[in-house]
């Protein structure tokens, strides 16, 4: 059951607004009418009041990659779950990406993500257009149908494969570049790192017998793709970055003047390849978990701007297909409901990130990216009422069995998170509210 089609006018008192101080915010039809003293004292009749003393007000975070299954997997992920479980992360928009089956190669498949999103109601799905038809990397996907669809895709990606053939890669670019779309790059090279690579190559991929994944099968892509953007004058995007020396060659590009942005993922923020040790397939990613050092670099890349974005790479899977031998085991884990959790305790507990980075970061950067215009716009009088309220001292441990995910396989089970998301607010609507999916059974 979706959240309610109409909600009364709601009046939030006492909240810090980005970190930055205390406001009173008043929201009326879906959009934030009044922001300060004066909020009050215009509040209409029957307004609700919801008093958020020692809450931070966010904008609604933005998910550039998000993995929603459907169509084709619905046993390990739905849109309505998925987008169930991105309301209680504090999450108001994500993106659907393209490896479903069928695959969102053409706009059919797209306007049906699209309309499943809405049909849920629960945050806005956009669907993400793969850039090769059935991501065989062989020839461009319908991207201006898509781009002129309902569904109006301006970001594409073959996540999960790597666009590996330069021209293919090139003519991406500057088919895009018409409709000011983007490409996010799965940054594998195949000759370099294959499908069986599955650990950081190095001392401990040797020790434990598994087949290693070179940072430099990332770098060599990120470099070539940016040069890529250059000679083309469109965007690339980097998705889930994991090396130190892919961030010195976004670093690089974005000094002359590149048009290329990047995202890093919580996991690669704060696992690393020592939890590899026991082969529990959980921890299976792709790109995989590095060394504590590249972990270090990516917080600073993410801190100082070079990194533009967190994306959680949510990546569904059943347990018939993650309990298996480690090489066997398909990659990915969970993300959605734990993203602003793990942010929190990396980058503002220790000091690097303020609350104002956290909304720059997770809300603004990625809607700028994908060009979306009724997100990520800040806390301003007149912006669609599209919030986040996090519990900034709150301390929850989580338990697997309590994801809203269809899936399981959750790497953050049992940690311990500083943060935690009070309520979610849709266009004026709540969708979720102390862990608790507005709508649902469990809330009523």
């Amino acid at each position: 059951m979706s959240p309610a089609a109409q909600t009364p006018s709601l009046l939030i008192t006492g909240a810090d607004v980005l970190g930055r101080g205390v406001q009173d915010v008043l929201l009326v039809d879906g959009r934030i009418a009044v922001l300060g003293a004066d909020a009050a004292e215009q509040a209409p009749e029957r307004t609700q009041r919801l008093h958020a003393d020692g809450l931070v007000l966010l904008p609604g975070l933005v998910d550039l990659h998000t993995h929603l299954r459907e169509p084709g997997r619905e046993d390990a992920e739905t849109v309505e779950t998925g987008s169930q479980a991105a309301a209680l992360g504090g999450y108001t928009a994500v993106f659907a990406m393209a490896n479903t089956n069928p695959v969102t190669d053409n706009a059919e498949v797209a306007e049906r993500v699209l309309d499943l999103g809405r049909r849920a109601g629960y945050v806005d799905v956009h669907p993400v257009g793969a850039v090769t038809k059935g991501l065989a990397g062989e020839e461009l996907a319908e991207l201006g149908l898509m781009a002129r669809s309902r569904a109006q895709v301006r970001v594409f990606s073959d996540d999960g494969r790597c666009v590996h053939d330069a021209r293919l890669m090139r003519r991406a670019l500057e088919y895009v570049k018409a409709f000011d779309g983007v490409v996010s790059q799965h940054s594998q090279d195949p000759r370099l790192a294959d499908g069986t690579a599955c650990c950081h190559e190095g001392e401990l991929s040797g020790r434990l017998g598994l087949p290693g994944w070179p940072s430099v099968a990332e770098e060599v892509v990120v470099a070539r793709d940016v040069m890529l953007a250059r000679h083309t004058g469109s965007r690339v995007h980097v998705a889930h970055v994991s090396t130190a020396g892919s961030v010195e060659v976004i670093r690089w590009a974005k000094a002359q003047g590149i048009d290329v942005t990047a995202e890093v993922t919580p996991h690669h923020l704060m696992l690393t390849q020592d939890l590899l040790s026991g082969y529990d397939p959980v921890y299976k990613v792709n790109p995989p978990l590095r060394p504590t050092e590249d972990t270090l670099v990516l917080r600073e890349a993410l801190a100082d701007g070079t990194i533009d974005c967190v994306a959680t790479d949510h990546a569904p899977h059943v347990r018939q297909d993650k309990e298996h031998a480690f090489v066997d085991a398909a990659f990915g884990m969970l993300g959605l409901e734990t993203a602003l959790g793990v942010v929190s305790t990396t980058m503002v507990a220790s000091g690097q990130m303020t609350w104002a980075d956290v909304a720059r970061t997770m809300s603004t950067a990625p809607a700028r990216i994908a060009r979306l215009s009724t997100q990520g716009q800040g806390v301003v009088a007149g912006a669609p009422a599209n919030l986040t309220l996090v519990d900034p001292t709150r301390k929850v441990t989580v338990d697997a069995a309590l994801s809203r995910s269809l899936s399981r396989n959750n790497p953050w089970h049992g940690r311990e998170l500083t943060g935690a998301v009070h309520m979610t607010i849709l266009r004026g609507t709540v969708t979720a509210r102390e862990g608790l999916v507005w709508g649902t059974e469990e809330q009523r």
